[in-house]
């Protein structure tokens, strides 16, 4: 059984599922209620998605046995700095535990090691333990807050490539 973690468009037929899967997952949770369908679509409606794209950005998709399970974007936020960030990092919940999240962020710290980032940050909530969880696993410390754009926000990690 095995992963394969490639760039992939934002919106390929794949991607835009895995991108309303993770909107739907966090929205959720926050919310403690299930997110309407129409909630997810504001969601995702202007949600920068688009930058996730060469010399912005990468995004990525992993397959596990050939279906779309996981996905992860960076966005490059100090060119010069090195820096980006790492979001819409997701695994469907059936293929959790699988070495997936792993597999995600390697791909992904590749990526973005080509676009010559030197830094790699993000920003999460208390209730997604999982993402929490894999960041430290993987190498990413928490670190003071870099930014107070993201209401949402609660912890920052930070890691060094």
């Amino acid at each position: 059984m095995t992963w394969n973690v490639t760039p992939e468009l934002f919106d390929s037929p794949d991607a835009a599922v895995l991108r309303r899967d993770y909107y739907d997952e966090v929205a959720s949770r926050y919310w403690q209620r299930p997110a309407t369908a129409e909630e997810i679509d504001e969601g995702l409606t202007d949600d920068g998605a688009d930058r996730l794209v060469p010399p912005t950005g990468q995004f990525v998709v992993g397959r596990y046995e050939g279906r779309a399970a996981s996905c992860a974007g960076f966005l490059v936020t100090d060119a010069d700095a090195g820096i980006a960030e790492l979001t819409r990092v997701y695994v469907r919940p059936g293929f959790r535990g699988t070495g997936g999240g792993g597999q995600l962020l390697a791909a992904i710290e590749d990526a973005a090691r080509a676009f010559g980032i030197r830094l790699l940050r993000l920003d999460t909530r208390n209730d997604l333990v999982e993402a929490r969880g894999l960041y430290a696993k993987h190498g990413y410390r928490e670190v003071p807050a870099f930014h107070h754009r993201n209401q949402f926000a609660e912890h920052w990690f930070a890691k060094e490539l």
